[in-house]
């Protein structure tokens, strides 16, 4: 069998609805949505949480708590195998990091965790470093400096 022999078997593909195209369509005029009113309108219906006018759910309930998402810190994670690329002796910055594709965007800082071992001895400055990061680092004869 070759690329140019292949059919698809009977009635896996159909054909789309081509709404208001004459009549041969079965679906021209009106397109299949009856006469006026607010289905028949671009955009119309209701929305996803309408109740009939009756006070929708999420504003009958009470608002609560609070929330700190807007000034939560968000840091770049890289893992510390990710580290051996680098000649020993180097001095890991964040501008270094994502010079060579580590880390794309800065966020608010670079945290470095402890997945992976590291077999180089480097200095490396980030802005946060996990226990278990400064527990390999230190262990493998590097320096973490935090900045």
């Amino acid at each position: 069998m070759k690329l140019h022999e292949l059919v698809s078997s009977e009635g896996s593909r159909q054909s789309k609805k081509r709404l208001g195209r004459g009549p041969g369509s079965g679906l021209g005029k009106t397109s299949g949505k009856g006469q006026k009113g607010q289905k028949a309108r671009s955009g119309g219906g209701k929305g996803a949480v309408f109740e009939g006018g009756q006070l929708p759910l999420y504003r009958r309930l009470p608002k609560r708590g609070f929330t700190n998402a807007k000034f939560k810190i968000e840091y770049a994670v890289v893992n510390l195998d990710d580290l051996n690329r680098f000649e020993d002796g180097t001095v890991v910055t964040p501008a270094l990091l994502k010079e060579n594709g580590l880390v794309k965007k800065s966020y608010d800082g670079i945290k470095i965790l402890g997945e992976g071992e590291l077999k180089k001895k480097l200095t490396i400055q980030a802005n946060k470093f996990s226990a278990s990061a400064i527990e390999k680092i230190e262990k493998s004869g590097s320096k973490a400096e935090v900045i």
